[in-house]
């Protein structure tokens, strides 16, 4: 299982949220590329990225600080928040983006990210950030009606990079990860599954590689110092849950990379 450091930014700033709330802010750094080669340096061979302002306001913001990641981390990056059209897409990825996250726009708009799917095999994750099993959007501002794994269910046999799921109760409170929920994201899908929220201590992180996910995003129990980068990645690695190197632990297909953007 890949451990993703969670680099949030808002202002052009490294910050975390609690429960997605935009008013319970924490600060952790003026540098979000200091911040992306301090991780690096720790040990991270990936990272995930959320664009905070962009997802709510529907557009990249961020867009400076993400640059300044990708050309100085080294290692493949993922990005979620605010891609609503391909022009969006196209620019991430030629920016060096490894994978873009879509949650709102698939959501709201599920033939479009189909096709999108399509034109971009492989560079796009299904963003699902759910509330109580429902789907949020919008920066989590905005709770739908549809069941979290409905949606997964809607793309299936699609060319998804991943699942990225979210549950925001968890999100930034340091009170472990939903596993029921998680694990019924994973019965539902055949693609990877990447889980947030919630780790707090590195038998979360066991707890979480038990299940055979693909990977998990780390933030606040990382910057607040409850356990090294290095421990994750160790209690992410034990012997009984790995496979051959390179290869994905659902869908067999050879482990992310740092692709050339499409034409």
């Amino acid at each position: 299982m890949q451990i993703w450091p969670a680099i949030d930014l808002r202002g052009g700033k490294c910050v975390r949220l609690q429960q997605g709330d935009y008013g319970r802010e924490t600060v952790f750094g003026d540098d979000p590329a200091a911040m992306a080669r301090k991780w690096v340096a720790d040990g991270a061979q990936c990272l995930h990225l959320v664009d905070l302002d962009g997802a709510r306001d529907g557009r990249l913001v961020n867009l400076a600080s993400v640059r300044a990641i990708v050309d100085s981390a080294g290692v493949p990056c993922e990005l979620g928040g605010g891609i609503r059209d391909e022009d969006a897409i196209r620019e991430l990825l030629d920016a060096g983006l490894a994978r873009l996250v879509i949650g709102t726009k698939a959501l709201r708009e599920p033939d479009w990210f189909r096709a999108a799917c399509r034109r971009f095999p492989g560079r796009l994750a299904l963003g699902i950030d759910a509330r109580d099993g429902r789907v949020a959007t919008d920066g989590w501002l905005v709770t739908s009606t549809v069941a979290a794994t409905d949606l997964a269910r809607q793309f299936a046999g699609e060319p998804l990079a991943a699942v990225i799921y979210t549950d925001i109760a968890a999100d930034g409170m340091l009170c472990g990860p939903n596993l029921a929920s998680i694990r019924a994201m994973c019965a539902a899908v055949d693609v990877p599954v990447v889980a947030s929220g919630g780790v707090h201590a590195l038998d979360d992180v066991r707890q979480l590689a038990s299940l055979r996910l693909d990977g998990a995003i780390i933030g606040r129990a990382l910057y607040d110092g409850r356990f090294t980068l290095a421990e994750a990645i160790a209690a992410a690695s034990g012997d009984c849950f790995r496979e051959p190197p390179g290869l994905s632990r659902r869908s067999g297909a050879t482990g992310i990379q740092r692709p050339s953007s499409p034409s």
